[in-house]
Order: C-alpha cells, then sequence, then structure tokens
C-alpha cells in the first residue's frame, strides 16, 4: 500500500486466483488482522449478498478458506512473506504448500481457486483454443522500500518453486504465479507516465519477475493509493486523489491527467512497455481509502473516493481503456493492524467491525444501489467501562492507565481531526478505558484501572464518535481460552493489580 500502505507487519505474498474472461465487478481484500473478526461464514454470506464475486486472503486460512467452499466465490490464497525464504530454498516446501493449499480444494472443488474443467474449456474455447483462460496472481508488496531490500533475492525463486510446484501437481496450465507489488517498484524520470520505468535501484529484480510472468501469461498485480500520496505530501493537491475532474490536469505529450490514479496506473504502463512488456494484463490488487486516524480519512473522502473510482473503472485509463481488475482495499475493518504506518491502518474497510456499512456506496451488484449489512452478528452485553466522576484528571495514574488501554487496545479514533477528536478529557480517558475492556470480552478485570474506572449500562457515544460494544468473540472449532484471540496470536489478558499497580 504505497510507501506506507502495508497490511502493517504483517504483509504477505498472496496468490490470487482469478480468470481472464470469468467474473467481472469488484473484489476485495479480506483480512482478519482482528481482535474479534466475524465469523468466517457470516463474512462469505457478506461477501455474497454485495455480490462481491472475488476476494482476496492474505494467507490460507483455514476457517475463511472452509466458508468459501462451494459459494461460487474467486479467491486468492496468501503464502506470507515470512515463508518465502522457506519457498525459495526448499522444493519439498513448496510442494508441500500448493498440495495442502490449492491442490486439495481444486481437486474437491469445494473453493473457487481454479475454474471448473467445464467453464475451464468453454472459456478456451471462446476466447482462443490455444489462450490459457485463468491465472493465480501471486504476492504483495515484497518489495516496498521500507523493507530495505529484506525479500530481494528470495521473492523470485519462490515465485519459481510455486509454479513449478503447480507444474508437478498438473496445475501448470490453469493456475499460474505471480507477485502483486508496490507502486513504489516504478518511478517516472520526467514526472509524468510517459517517463514511467522500473526503479533503478531494484530495476533487475522487477525485470527478471515480469520476464516471468509474462512468459507463462501471468498479469502484473499492482496496488495502488492515491490516499497515501495525501498523506505523506502537505502540498499534494487534494482534488487530484480523486475522480470527479476537478482538479488541474497533467498534460503528457497531449494526454491529459485529471486525477493521480490514472496518471500512476498509467506510468506503470509506459514501464513495462518500455521493458518490452507492453501488452501485459495489469490488476489492481488494492485500491481505497481509510475512515478514520487521519484528517484526511474521513467517511465523506473515503466514499467520495471509492463510489468515484467504481463508476471511473469502467472505463479505464487513457493508456488502458476498458474495465479494470480491481480489488477493493479492504472489506472490514481490522483493529488489530500495526499501526506503524499510521492510525488510519485500521480503518480501510468499507464496513466498520461487526459488519455495518460505513456510508453509501453502490457497487452496481445489488438491488438497493448500497452495501448490505452483515446479518445476525452476536454482540456482548451493551455495556462500558468509563471513567469515574469522581476520579481527578490530575491522578497521576491517569496517563499511565491510558497508555497501557491504548497499547493493548485500539484508540485511533483519537486525535486531532479524527472521529472521535472533539472528546473532552474526561471522553478521551473514557475511550480507552472502554476500548481495552471491550478488547477483553468485558472482563470486570478489564475495567479495573486504579480508582478511575467504572462499568456503566449508559451508553457513553458522542455525536459520531462511537463507543463500541465488542461482538462476540470467534473461536473457530477451537475450545475458547482466556487470552487466545482467532487470529491465533496469544494476547494474555493483562491487568492491573490493584495493590502492587503491577502489570500481569
Amino acid at each position: 500500500m504505497g510507501f506506507i500502505v502495508s497490511v502493517g507487519l504483517h504483509l504477505v505474498i498472496a496468490l490470487l486466483v482469478s480468470v481472464v474472461s470469468s467474473v467481472g465487478g469488484i473484489g476485495a481484500n479480506w483480512g482478519t488482522q482482528a481482535s474479534h473478526p466475524l465469523p468466517p461464514e457470516t463474512v462469505v454470506r457478506l461477501l455474497r449478498e454485495n455480490g462481491i464475486r472475488k476476494v482476496k486472503l492474505f494467507d490460507a486460512d483455514y476457517g475463511a478458506l472452509k466458508a468459501l467452499s462451494k459459494s461460487g466465490i474467486e479467491v486468492m490464497v496468501g503464502i506470507p512473506n515470512d515463508l518465502l525464504a522457506t519457498m525459495a530454498s526448499s522444493m519439498k516446501a513448496a510442494e508441500k504448500w500448493v498440495s495442502k493449499n490449492v491442490s486439495a480444494h481444486v481437486s474437491s472443488n469445494s473453493v473457487n481457486i481454479s475454474v471448473p474443467e467445464e467453464q475451464f474449456q468453454a472459456l478456451c474455447w471462446y476466447a482462443d483454443p490455444e489462450a490459457e483462460s485463468e491465472y493465480i496472481a501471486v504476492g504483495n508488496e515484497p518489495f516496498l522500500a521500507t523493507y530495505n531490500g529484506t525479500f530481494l533475492r528470495t521473492t523470485f525463486p519462490a515465485l519459481r518453486n510455486i509454479q513449478s510446484a503447480l507444474i508437478k501437481a498438473n496445475l501448470g496450465n490453469r493456475v499460474k504465479v505471480t507477485v502483486p507489488l508496490n507502486a513504489d517498484v516504478y518511478e517516472s524520470s520526467s514526472s509524468l507516465p510517459s517517463g514511467g520505468d522500473f526503479r533503478a535501484d531494484i530495476h533487475d529484480y522487477v525485470f527478471q519477475i515480469v520476464k516471468f510472468l509474462n512468459d507463462n501469461g501471468a498479469p502484473f498485480t499492482v496496488n495502488i493509493y492515491p490516499f497515501i500520496s495525501l498523506y505523506i505530501d502537505s502540498n499534494f493537491p487534494v482534488e487530484y486523489a480523486f475522480f470527479d475532474g476537478n482538479a488541474s490536469p497533467i498534460n503528457d505529450g497531449g494526454t491529459n491527467y485529471d486525477n493521480m490514479f490514472d496518471a500512476n496506473h498509467d506510468t506503470l504502463v509506459w514501464a513495462l512497455q518500455r521493458n518490452g512488456f507492453g501488452n501485459m494484463p495489469i490488476i489492481v490488487g488494492e485500491i481505497g481509502w481509510p475512515t478514520d486516524g487521519d484528517r484526511n480519512a474521513n467517511l465523506e473522502y473515503a466514499q467520495r473516493f471509492n463510489q468515484g473510482f467504481m463508476q471511473h473503472s469502467a472505463k479505464g485509463t487513457p493508456m488502458r481503456p476498458g474495465p479494470i481488475d480491481a480489488y477493493l482495499f479492504s472489506l472490514i475493518d481490522e483493529d488489530a493492524k500495526s499501526i506503524d504506518p499510521g492510525n488510519f491502518e485500521r480503518h480501510w474497510g468499507v464496513f466498520t467491525f461487526d459488519g455495518q456499512p460505513k456510508y453509501l456506496l453502490n457497487l452496481g451488484t445489488t438491488n438497493t444501489g448500497s452495501l448490505v449489512p452483515a446479518r445476525n452478528v452476536q454482540y456482548l452485553e451493551k455495556k462500558w467501562c468509563v471513567m469515574k466522576p469522581s476520579a481527578g484528571l490530575d491522578d497521576p495514574q491517569v496517563a499511565l492507565s491510558v497508555s497501557y488501554a491504548c497499547s493493548l487496545a485500539d484508540c485511533t479514533s483519537l486525535g486531532y481531526q479524527t472521529t472521535c477528536g472533539g472528546l473532552d478529557e474526561r471522553g478521551n480517558i473514557s475511550f480507552a478505558f472502554n476500548s481495552y475492556y471491550q478488547q477483553n470480552n468485558q472482563l470486570n478485570e478489564a475495567c479495573k484501572f486504579p480508582d478511575l474506572s467504572m462499568i456503566t449500562k449508559t451508553d457513553p457515544t458522542v455525536g459520531s464518535c462511537r463507543f463500541r460494544v465488542m461482538i462476540e468473540p470467534y473461536y473457530g472449532g477451537a475450545v475458547p481460552k482466556l487470552g487466545w484471540s482467532w487470529t491465533g496470536w496469544a494476547t494474555f489478558v493483562l491487568r492491573f493489580d490493584l495493590h502492587s499497580k503491577k502489570i500481569e
């Protein structure tokens, strides 16, 4: 996600399954870095009821794949970046991964990682008897500049081994591998799209991958985020991030560009053309706009950008007219993502953590022209943890308690020009306490900040600043255990000892 538009510290290499002539419309990225994710079955129903027929996963999550079984939804399956070295160095590891996460699903036809044989043959006949009808895109930003070259030497060997493993599994003609890359892998020598080329310091690495993809009939997948340009550059023209045509256009040899997406996308087109791959298909693997955590991350801008993109994607860019194959980032907010890139990282979803639409968005896939909320969501009891009215703001434990709560929960809605930026001091403290309390499933011990907190059944929500009540935890097939989240990380419930003030 452009510069810092990663999926936090948990970026992955993704296996994307798609079909050249198959399912149209918009896809969505489904991330699972949440303290309380919705049950996978609920998410799959949400996808289907909103007409989203393509989804990208960031790893081969068993619960998600099981829920997607026989859903008819095309799936991207992911290999995490931390497995690249293993896949690069061990053909057996690559074969085992393909067997477990691709072959098993393709052979059973339970998850649409590949097209059923009759559809595969029909598509081959319709397009070109000699043409490949489907492809896989693998990857998610392993060459980010912020990685300082960590994955430069392992990405291509891993890619090659996974492709070889697919061939050995007799899937080489139906399922291929590619690497979705961040837009920072290319640049322009002239600041115009026509000056596009692969970034000089990694040119040979990118060229090697692109040639391999091209030789195997696979697409180039790129993640483009105009929001990040606005986030990192205070002088960036705001209107240029959107699709309304209100920005002063940039003229490139007679071609006008009035939005950043087109200019960025076509810089890639020129880079591919300059290196001999002018006809290579392009997938936009991630594109979206966050709704909180920064002054430019808000509901108005997110709705304006995503709706604008939906309308714009039908016509394409000056260099590549026609429908754009793209995946919105993202489906649902993730409150456990790293905020190293910025507080906005936890707010990319078009749905809130509990599957409720954030704003009016017409994907062109529903009868109502708006998003359909998740159904049958189960919530915890309607109660909140807030600051006691009798507690003093000058209590020396206040700062320590708030810092502690926010370090283990989600306070990214607090701050300048954010959703909860208008709260007073007591409101900020209460928000932090409640976030920690809800994340710990409303355990009494999670609302025992020394002489500062209390549990209330009166909703402390102020205006658009929502004090949330958490959804019931999802444990999959496992027996619920205190302190274990669905993502599999041991997040032991920490609490204050009221006497020693020691954190256990």
